[in-house]
């Protein structure tokens, strides 16, 4: 197995210029790809979750030119050319949902499938709310989960679609970025979400971004969305990604952790994206935090021996960048508890019970829930540590952060962050000093 040993490092000072945002790179080519006229692209992420998205749209019969600087997207007016697909998405979920949704009122025939652990994760609640208009979908192997065969078929709104809030966010924006294309006798469709609505700022992403796009998206309370139906999706003519605010906390904890100043570019008090609010629960832990419209930056710990403060946390708000709270956790003065992480168990691998065995390994004592976990740091970190990855990036990249607890830590296949940051630990490794 391939693997990368880090550390010990004593200090982190730097700037780093984050990459696009992977949430927001993906509904930018989808909404561009459906929408009437030409969309550049500019900022727009590089990784293995964008490339899948792109191969399928040029699949689908989208054109787009594709360069260092941009992509330029010609949009489809609304429906894709390509009745006739097999498409491979990996093991992106910004990818394999949103798709299935368009493709279901598309009209074609269409086969939706990725990697094993794709095949592992859930999508029966949006294929649910989609049979709801009248979409035929099939699972080709397990009930509730890809792959799928999608068929044409006569779609109708005819009531509210309804579809549960508490698996993944990800089937409600599917659903709202579909809905538009889907004609109504009302002019509208409503779709309700049954239960607690999970990680609702990428459901404010994603209104925000249909915004961008000439569609408004009206809701209450986040539990019931109307959406204008028989709308065709503007293009804005350009629009630029914004730095990716989950891949910001591995830095920002970095800065903490070893004195800093460490700063990151792309994201800060403008930011449309949630987990910018991991500088908040850092600033809870005791680091010294300032932000500015597109930066913030972070400089050490002004608590008692310089550990972080423990904090109990319900992060429904920042799914993602809790998991750095996790590691962060085993530089805490006491034990730390995070809530509400359910969608953890339907990631990339189930990331409660994998954060779970990777701190134990470095000597930290963690009770496991449903939708939580309770950290408490060993005295010492255990040296030489051996950290597997399950094929997640955000594993590796959050464990990253042991190398700055003053022991050496091997990281199990790390060219796993190709998902969301192909050079992660290059920018890591041009901060740390011995």
């Amino acid at each position: 197995m391939n693997y990368l040993d880090l550390g010990p490092f004593s200090r982190v000072t730097g700037t780093v210029r984050l990459p696009g945002s992977k949430s927001i790179s993906n509904r930018v080519l989808l909404l561009a790809a459906l929408a009437e006229g030409e969309t550049t692209i500019t900022h727009l992420l590089d990784s293995d979750d964008t490339r899948v998205m792109l191969e399928a749209l040029m699949q689908l019969g989208v054109k787009l030119r594709h360069n260092d600087q941009a992509c330029v997207v010609s949009g489809t007016r609304g429906a894709f050319t390509a009745k006739n697909a097999d498409l491979f998405l990996g093991n992106a979920g910004t990818a394999v949902r949103p798709l299935t949704a368009a493709l279901a009122v598309n009209g074609g025939e269409y086969r939706v499938h990725g990697v094993p652990r794709m095949h592992e994760r859930p999508i029966g609640d949006l294929v649910d709310g989609l049979r709801q208009i009248g979409a035929q979908i099939d699972y080709e192997a397990n009930e509730g989960y890809p792959p799928l065969r999608i068929h044409p078929a006569r779609i109708a709104v005819e009531a509210p679609i309804r579809v549960r809030g508490d698996v993944s966010s990800q089937f409600l924006t599917a659903l709202l970025m579909t809905l538009p294309l889907v004609r109504s006798a009302s002019g509208v469709t409503t779709l309700e979400v049954e239960g607690e609505l999970i990680s609702k700022p990428y459901i404010d992403i994603t209104i925000r971004l249909m915004a961008r796009f000439g569609i408004q998206v009206e809701h209450d309370n986040w539990q019931r969305f109307i959406v204008p139906a028989g709308r065709r999706y503007q293009s804005p003519g350009q629009i630029m990604v914004e730095g990716d605010a989950s891949s910001a906390s591995y830095f920002l904890a970095a800065g903490a952790l070893g004195g800093g100043p460490v700063r990151v570019e792309g994201v800060g008090r403008a930011s449309i994206q949630g987990d910018v609010g991991f500088a908040d629960a850092l600033n809870r832990m005791g680091a010294n935090v300032t932000m500015g419209e597109d930066w913030i930056e972070v400089r050490g710990v002004g608590h008692d021996h310089g550990k972080l403060m423990p904090v109990e946390m319900d992060c429904n708000l920042i799914p993602d960048a809790a998991m750095t709270i996790a590691v962060a956790a085993l530089f805490a003065d006491g034990t730390t508890t995070l809530r509400n992480i359910a969608s953890w168990r339907v990631k990339e691998t189930d990331r409660i019970a994998a954060m779970a065995t990777e701190l134990r390994k470095l000597g930290a004592t963690v009770q496991e829930g449903p939708d939580y976990l309770v950290i408490t740091p060993p005295a010492r970190l255990v040296p030489q540590a051996v950290i597997d990855t399950y094929d997640d990036h955000r594993m590796a990249m959050c464990f990253s952060l042991v190398s700055l607890g003053g022991v050496p830590v091997r990281i199990n296949d790390p060219g796993c962050v190709r998902k969301t940051f192909p050079d992660y630990f290059e920018r890591f490794l041009a901060l740390v000093q011995p």
